[in-house]
C-alpha cells in the first residue's frame, strides 16, 4: 500500500497566498504542524482557502498562553482580548468567585481559571455550540460552563458573591455587521457579533444586573471599541458602578472597568 506523500510547505504557502491569506507562511507552518496526515493537511488547506477562520481550521487558538479548542461556528478569541484578561487579573488578583458572561469558546474563563488556582469559575453563553466548547476548555481547570441568557444561566447561589465578572459582549452596531471581514461575518454566529443599534444593547443588560451579582468591591470588565468607550463607561456608571477606562494602544484594545462600591462603614458610636 503506497505511503501518502506529505504536502510540501511551498505548495501550502502558494495555495494560501492564492486565496488571499496575508500571512501565508505562518499559516502554512501551523497547518502542517497540526495536521496528522497529508490528507488532513490538504483538507485544512482547502477549508482555509475557502475562507474559514484559521483557528477553526486548526481546531484551536492561542490565547493568554493557553491552547483553546475552537469549533466551527464558535466565536474565535481575539488577541486584543488578552488585554481584558490581564486587566481582570490586575483588578481582582485575589478573586475567589469568577464569572465570564458571553463566554464563547471559554477562552477568557479558562485564562482566568488558570491564573487563579482554587477560584470558583463559571462561564455562560446562550449558544449551545459555544457552551459545549467552553466546557471542554474549562474542564482542565475545574471551571463550569452554563447555557442560558446572561445571569439566568448562572447558579442562583452566586448572587452577591462574584468578585470578578467579565463580559466580552457583542458590541458591533447592527448596521456595521455587514462591514466585518468575511471570516467573522460568514463563519461566526451573529449573536456573538451584533450588539444592537449602537452596539451597547447587551452591555446595558449586563450592567443592569451587575450590582445584584457582584460582591461589594467586585469588578465588572468589558471590552469595547474606541468610539464606543465613553458611552460604555456611562452605561456602567448609570448602573451604580465606579468606572474607569483602560487602553492598550498596541493591541488597539479598550476595556471599561466598573466596581461595585463597598458599603460605607458606619461611624463608631462615641
Amino acid at each position: 500500500m503506497p505511503v501518502p506523500t506529505p504536502m510540501a510547505p511551498s505548495a501550502v504557502v502558494r495555495a494560501l497566498r492564492a486565496a488571499g491569506c496575508v500571512f501565508a507562511e505562518d499559516e502554512a507552518e501551523l497547518i502542517l504542524a497540526t495536521a496528522r496526515t497529508p490528507e488532513e493537511a490538504a483538507g485544512m488547506v482547502d477549508r482555509r482557502a475557502a475562507g474559514l477562520p484559521l483557528e477553526q481550521v486548526l481546531g484551536w487558538a492561542r490565547f493568554h498562553g493557553l491552547r483553546i479548542a475552537v469549533e466551527p461556528g464558535v466565536f474565535v478569541p481575539r488577541r486584543r482580548t488578552e488585554f481584558l484578561a490581564g486587566q481582570a487579573l490586575a483588578a481582582a488578583s485575589d478573586a475567589t468567585v469568577v464569572v465570564d458572561l458571553c463566554c464563547g469558546s471559554g477562552a477568557l474563563g479558562a485564562a482566568l481559571a488558570h491564573a487563579l488556582p482554587g477560584a470558583e469559575v463559571h462561564a455562560a453563553d446562550i449558544d449551545p455550540a459555544a457552551v459545549r466548547c467552553a466546557r471542554r476548555n474549562l474542564a482542565p481547570f475545574g471551571g463550569r460552563a452554563h447555557q442560558g441568557d446572561l445571569y439566568a444561566a448562572l447558579p442562583p447561589g452566586l448572587r452577591g458573591r462574584v468578585d470578578l465578572l467579565t463580559a466580552n459582549v457583542p458590541y458591533v452596531p447592527t448596521a456595521e455587521v455587514a462591514l466585518l471581514p468575511a471570516e467573522a461575518r460568514d463563519h461566526e454566529p451573529l449573536i456573538a457579533l451584533d450588539g444592537g443599534a449602537d452596539g451597547l444593547d447587551v452591555l446595558r443588560r449586563v450592567a443592569a444586573g451587575a450590582s445584584e451579582w457582584l460582591a461589594p468591591g467586585g469588578s465588572l470588565l468589558t471590552e469595547t471599541s474606541e468610539r464606543q468607550a465613553p458611552a460604555a463607561a456611562r452605561v456602567l456608571a448609570d448602573a451604580g458602578l465606579t468606572t474607569r477606562l483602560a487602553v492598550d494602544e498596541d493591541l488597539y484594545a479598550h476595556v471599561v472597568i466598573g466596581v461595585r462600591p463597598a458599603p460605607a462603614r458606619e461611624e463608631t458610636a462615641r
